[in-house]
């Protein structure tokens, strides 16, 4: 992501908008010109990278686009202290030494001979080894030891998604209102969730849209930022999912003398129309062997039954189910398919908890017989009909008989 002095927008009738870099042929040989001044530099210090950026800022009005590209390929960039020696066990070292010394420039010598002598363990140094590793670990000093370049137009895709982010920085409420979307994106969505600390509230239907309210355990005792910084971290998710749109509460920044001191409250809006690029990796279409498999001998039935990957979220309290797939009859008929394989105890009291709890009377619950239930102390009887019990691999025809029974008409 960006610093705060990085970001562009602008904010009209309490809207704000991030800017965005169209990839037009100078942008891109901006882009082009700055991923090689890095690899340029690979094996040299950051100070002499920094005075390359430095010269090619130089009369530039775009600057602040200059320098948010180049902050973004420095995240991607590794540095590290040159030397074989630990430079704070250096400095300790010749610092120790220096305060026997009267200053000259004979005794610098020999306490830099002094100094390698006594720090030479696993392999000798030298004084020049001991005076390119003194302040080595300072930043200008780092040496650039690995830099994964991106493609050009990556980098602006990059750029403009930070920029989105950076809206985030100050909000303080966030709604995304989403529709039916395969549940190994969902699933993602809701990983990334837990990982940066914000909890979900799940509201609505299939028909009008589910609204997915956004908090976070600190959110009353932390500051504003620190909440709004996990939102930004989680909107590259949200991308790899579909059909959605979002919009979030910000507080103004009092600090830009052009802001409006009126100002209550902006909003940013986004949607999954806007053509915003994550850079996380996408997720797998199925979670597990046992739902491609089934997927898979599905498209050898003959049937009129069609089995569909994009499902509706269930809310129930305290949570939400992902159902992995969804039947559809031609007459309009539908049901869903949870598969429960191998699983933690935990993890089977939890499931179904939630299955319980949603009341959904047309939700198939296929259950692995190589499960310890009664270990978990799950006892699924309470669905009768509706759960399918399978050894090695679930077949699609019990499930389909099932789902005669069990699924509903189009609403």
């Amino acid at each position: 992501m960006l610093p705060t002095e990085l970001l562009m927008f602008r904010v009209k009738a309490g809207l704000v908008e991030p800017r965005r870099l169209k990839p037009t042929s100078a942008n891109l040989a901006l882009a082009q010109t700055l991923i090689e001044t890095f690899e340029a530099n690979l094996g040299k210090r950051r100070g002499a990278l920094d005075e390359d950026l430095r010269a090619l800022e130089a009369g530039r009005q775009d600057f602040k686009v200059l320098r948010g590209l180049a902050h973004l390929l420095t995240n991607m960039s590794t540095f590290e202290a040159a030397g074989d020696a630990d430079p704070v066990q250096v400095r300790s070292k010749v610092f120790e030494l220096a305060q026997s010394q009267v200053p000259s420039r004979k005794g610098s010598a020999l306490i830099l001979e002094q100094a390698a002598r006594s720090l030479s363990l696993d392999r000798p140094l030298s004084p020049a080894d001991v005076q390119a590793s003194l302040y080595a670990d300072l930043p200008d000093q780092q040496t650039l030891v690995s830099f994964e370049p991106p493609a050009p137009l990556e980098l602006i895709h990059r750029f403009d998604l930070a920029q989105a982010q950076g809206m985030l920085y100050r909000a303080y409420e966030l709604v995304i209102t989403a529709r039916r979307n395969e549940p190994a994106r969902y699933k993602q969505l809701l990983k990334y969730l837990k990982f940066f600390g914000l909890m979900v509230t799940v509201e609505g239907d299939a028909t009008f849209g589910f609204t997915l309210t956004l908090d976070g355990p600190t959110s009353l005792f932390a500051s504003t930022t620190r909440y709004g910084l996990a939102m930004a971290k989680f909107l590259p998710a949200l991308l790899h999912v579909t059909k959605w749109d979002l919009s979030a509460a910000v507080k103004p920044r009092k600090d830009l003398a052009w802001v409006d001191a009126a100002d209550a409250e902006w909003s940013f809006q986004l949607t999954s129309e806007d053509g915003y690029v994550s850079h996380y990796k996408p997720p797998e279409e199925h979670d597990s062997a046992l739902e491609s498999g089934f997927a898979e001998r599905f498209a050898k039935t003959e049937t009129p039954w069609r089995l569909e990957r994009e499902v509706d979220l269930v809310p129930v309290p305290g949570g939400v189910i992902l159902p992995d797939f969804r039947l559809v009859h031609p007459d309009g008929r539908s049901v869903l398919v949870e598969i429960v394989g191998y699983w933690r105890p935990d993890y089977l009291r939890k499931k179904f908890d939630l299955l319980r709890k949603a009341g959904r009377t047309d939700v198939i619950v296929c259950i692995s017989e190589r499960l310890n239930l009664e270990r978990a102390g799950v006892d699924p009887s309470d669905f009768g009909h509706r759960v399918v019990w399978f050894k090695g691999v679930l077949s699609p025809k019990e499930v389909l008989a099932v789902a005669e029974q069990a699924a509903v008409p189009a609403a």
